[in-house]
């Protein structure tokens, strides 16, 4: 099997495993509590803390740990929405392509009273910073604009839009989920307020991930129940899955550079010989993304067809983000980026990890091109445009 569906999730390395293993046997505390072993599960609790804060320039005291990206995205968002009610500022900037984590809770918030402001992308996936500017109102409490995309790899000016919202005295929310772990974070020099994070993009557990917040950047719990997390999080803490996001960024931060430059040859040569077929395109930017992300639309065909053949070819990859995978919808993402509706179908996602090797990337290679023909030879729509009864689009 060759697995290129990384953006979705991804293998847990085995330091990971092995890190985590003590704490579903001998080392089972709860952090709350007050005897030796759960004083214990407390020191490593905050070790970990300090090991994510370490990873991305805060303090530990400004991370705090949640179930993954979704939670994170939601509890950053609610709460400046409740500071918002409070100060009478209701309107918050947003793009058009964020993950549904986020924008689903922007749906929320415009049906309670709240204004949204969903910023365009330019063709590459990259908004204007002009247009943030412009978009920036004296009511607005929160920019929230994602630091990569999970279905074309593009990545945002993040440092450029930390520094218009400071100058504002904006709160600036980026969900990084795709980006932890793969790009250099620093909070600090970004002028980040609020980052989310999951520990399964980057080689750890599933069902656990993490919030930064900057020191006096409003919080407010979503779940209540205990004082978890500094009162912002009840709950009793998945310490073998906090363990295991912990070690698994600090294994990403350091090879980051030698896994970078692996996944840029893998993923540059699928570029070149994909974007070979006829009449296919890549999206998103060329060069401003993510070292393991090849998004590329093949115009006449369905992408579910495609998943399916690959699949059956011993190919795991995907058409956009697995949280949509059961949707008829084209994705949001393409359709913002300017594909019309009939090629954004035929999308194809192909997300490497350090595992992949350039042996399974020229198989795939030689596989792609003859679905793509297959699936073409078997669509009148194709037919159509081949006889120049539809013109291409591509």
């Amino acid at each position: 099997m060759i697995y290129l569906d990384n953006a979705g999730t991804t293998k847990m390395d085995d330091k990971v495993k092995a890190a985590m293993l003590p704490f579903f046997d001998e080392e089972y505390g709860n952090a709350s509590s007050l005897h030796s072993l759960g004083q214990r599960a407390k020191e490593q609790l905050e070790k970990a803390r300090a090991m994510v804060a370490a990873a991305i320039n805060a303090q530990p005291y400004e991370i705090y740990f949640t179930s993954g990206g979704s939670e994170s995205d939601n509890m950053a968002i609610m709460s400046m929405a409740r500071m918002g009610k409070f100060n009478n500022k209701k309107h918050i900037i947003t793009t058009k392509i964020e993950h549904h984590a986020v924008l689903h809770t922007m749906q929320k918030l415009e049906d309670d009273g709240f204004e949204v402001t969903y910023l365009d992308v330019k063709p590459n996936g990259i908004i204007s910073l002009a247009d943030l500017k412009k978009a920036i109102r004296p009511d607005t409490i929160l920019v929230a604009i994602m630091y990569a995309n999970n279905e074309i790899g593009t990545i945002q000016p993040i440092e450029q839009i930390g520094k218009i919202c400071k100058q504002k005295h904006i709160t600036f929310f980026t969900d990084a989920v795709q980006a932890v772990g793969h790009l250099p974070v620093d909070v600090k020099a970004q002028n980040i307020d609020m980052l989310s994070l999951s520990a399964h993009k980057f080689h750890g557990p599933k069902g656990v991930g993490a919030l930064y917040v900057k020191r006096g950047t409003p919080l407010f719990s979503l779940i209540e129940g205990g004082a978890q997390e500094s009162n912002r999080r009840a709950g009793t803490e998945n310490l073998a899955g906090i363990v295991g996001l912990a070690t698994a960024l600090q294994i990403a931060v350091k090879e980051m550079d030698k896994t970078n430059a692996k996944l840029i040859k893998m993923r540059d040569k699928l570029i070149n010989e994909l974007t070979k077929i006829p009449h296919s395109i890549l999206n998103g930017d060329r060069n401003i993304r993510l070292a393991n992300n090849v998004n590329i639309c093949f115009e006449g065909i369905e992408g579910e067809s495609l998943l399916l053949l690959l699949d059956d070819a011993g190919i795991c990859a995907s058409s956009g983000s697995a949280c949509t995978s059961g949707s008829l919808d084209p994705s949001h993402v393409l359709l913002a980026i300017g594909r019309p509706h009939e090629v954004a179908h035929g999308s194809l996602r192909l997300t490497l990890s350090k595992y992949n090797t350039m042996e399974e990337i020229n198989k795939v290679i030689k596989i792609v091109p003859k679905i793509v023909d297959y699936l073409r030879k078997m669509s009148p729509v194709w037919d159509e445009l081949e006889k120049g009864e539809r013109k291409h689009v591509i």
